[in-house]
This record gives structure tokens, sequence and C-alpha cells, in this order.
């Protein structure tokens, strides 16, 4: 049984911001498939600008996003400073805001998390 926590921190301004979020929604996935697997995906700082792309339908990665959109969670703060935090709402996504309106990297570590960065 693995435990992973992947990251999402790059934005959506370049071709290669594309790669990682592509890169971290495959990870995920492969995680989210086995069932004795625990997942974390959570959209961190600039991050948090995938969600409006992501939920939707015409996106190239609304699909791959759809596979583990049930182990995804936004950071309450980052949604608010990046200007997407109705699109969070809307979309029902979980927000995390353990310490100081962000997700607690320290807990996941604590509950022996492997985190991953994108």
């Amino acid at each position: 049984m693995a435990k992973a926590a992947i990251v999402i921190l790059a934005g959506n301004e370049s071709h290669s911001d594309y790669g990682r979020l592509a890169n971290a929604l495959e990870a995920a996935k492969e995680f989210a498939e086995n069932d004795d697997d625990e997942l974390e995906l959570i959209f961190d700082g600039a991050g948090t600008q995938w969600i409006p792309e992501l939920e939707d339908e015409e996106s190239d990665y609304h699909e791959l996003y759809q596979a583990v959109r049930d182990d995804a969670a936004v950071c309450d703060f980052c949604s608010g400073a990046f200007g997407v935090e109705d699109a969070v709402a809307d979309a029902g996504l979980v927000t995390l805001d353990e310490y100081d309106g962000h997700p607690s990297i320290r807990s996941l570590v604590d509950d022996d998390y492997e985190i991953i960065t994108f």
C-alpha cells in the first residue's frame, strides 16, 4: 500500500506547465486505480488556476481530471489569491485551510504520505 500526496503547483501559462499538469494527473490516476493506495491530489498556489479549465468538458485534460477528481482538493487561500474561488465553489471541490489558510503539508508527512510536487 502506498500513500501519496500529489501537489500541483504549476500554473497554466506555458507549454511546460501543461506538461507538469498532465504528468501530475497521470501519476494521480495510477495511484487512484490501485485500491490499496491512498491518494490526496492538491491544487495549490498557481496550480489552483487549473480548476476552471479542467472543469470545462472541452479541455484536453478534462477526461483525465475526471478520473481523479474525487481525490482532488484545492488550497482555500490560493484559490482566492489566484481569483478562482468561484470556479472552485461551483465545482463543489473541497478546500483546504488547515494551516494559515493553506493545506497542511506537515500533517500529510505526519500521516506517512509521500509528497510529490508538480
